[in-house]
């Protein structure tokens, strides 16, 4: 990991694609970790559900201890009354670890305690926190709680129930989220979990998120590896990120069973870039910190593109 911490990794890297492992092959999980790996994913997300919160039950502390990867752990816990069991999952080696208001009396103090934990796979690397809302919990549960969490995990489906679609309002309350972020002035990651497929990825990714979720798009008993790589290549062109000549030709050589990575017409990378950056100024009234949270990238990356495209406040 070239960033110091797990955030700074998240935020340099947006967008990031954390590929549910819950859909892998779990007796070849050590082999599906490494095709993980070798695809340029850099983070595996683990759905944590106990009957209870969620009409499912999946794994526990022993299982993510178990996990030898170099991955990010994103652990989602949908379970009830968190708070005396997030220690056990951060000592099993979360790097992300995201509670639901939902299932959570005390949700404030639930995140104060995880303030306090270190990471247990690396100490410097740190702990991101994260509070998930499920499809119909109202955003301003989330103003208390700003001051004591990293990450916001908005959920496209109801949590729990297979072969679910996205919910097509999600795309009105990540703009809500990412108003409410800018308006804290808090360094908060925005991520999306739930109905991601190959046909939407690029969509979601063009709305301004840091993190999407994914599992069975990837892991659907074929090319999980090829399939990794198409999740990630169209995320990162979805967002309008700049792909090394590398990355490309990769692209350009490979036959993607099942469709077509997506194209930005009648506009060069360099322009695609330059609209984006000039309407997160606007809507933050050329504020380059909160713009630079806008868009997913540090305040330093994002006034040397104001300088290369010579950006400049009317």
């Amino acid at each position: 990991m070239n960033a110091s911490t797990a955030f700074d990794m998240l935020r340099e890297s947006s967008p990031v694609v954390s590929v549910g492992i819950l859909t892998a092959d779990l007796l070849s999980l050590g082999s599906e970790l490494a095709l993980l790996e070798h695809s340029g994913v850099q983070v595996a997300h683990v759905d944590v559900m106990d009957g209870c919160f969620c009409p499912m039950m999946t794994v526990g502390p022993p299982f993510i201890k178990a996990l030898k990867t170099p991955l990010l752990k994103d652990i989602h816990l949908m379970i009830d009354e968190p708070l005396n069991k997030v220690a056990d999952y951060v000592a099993a080696g979360a790097d992300i670890i995201t509670i639901h208001p939902e299932a959570c009396s005390h949700v404030h103090r639930a995140l104060q305690q995880m303030r306090m934990m270190k990471n247990a796979n690396n100490p410097e690397r740190g702990l991101v926190r994260g509070v998930g809302l499920n499809p119909d919990t109202p955003l301003e549960v989330l103003e208390p709680l700003l001051d004591e969490l990293e990450f916001i995990l908005i959920l496209a489906v109801n949590p729990g129930w297979g072969g679910q679609k996205f919910i097509p309002s999600t795309k009105r309350r990540v703009e809500q989220a990412k108003q409410m972020i800018a308006e804290s002035g808090r360094a908060i990651l925005l991520g999306v979990d739930g109905g991601i497929t190959r046909d939407n990825i690029a969509e979601v990714a063009a709305l301004g998120v840091d993190l999407i979720v994914t599992g069975s798009a990837v892991f659907d008993g074929k090319a999980a590896e090829a399939n990794a790589k198409f999740m990630l290549y169209a995320a990162w062109r979805g967002a309008g990120r700049l792909l090394s000549t590398a990355v490309e030709e990769e692209v350009a050589a490979t036959q993607w069973d099942g469709g077509s990575l997506p194209v930005i017409p009648e506009a060069s990378w360099e322009e695609h870039e330059k609209v984006k950056i000039l309407e997160a100024m606007r809507r933050t009234d050329w504020n380059i910190t909160h713009a630079a949270r806008l868009l997913g990238m540090t305040f330093r990356t994002l006034q040397y593109r104001l300088d290369k495209f010579g950006i400049k406040r009317p």
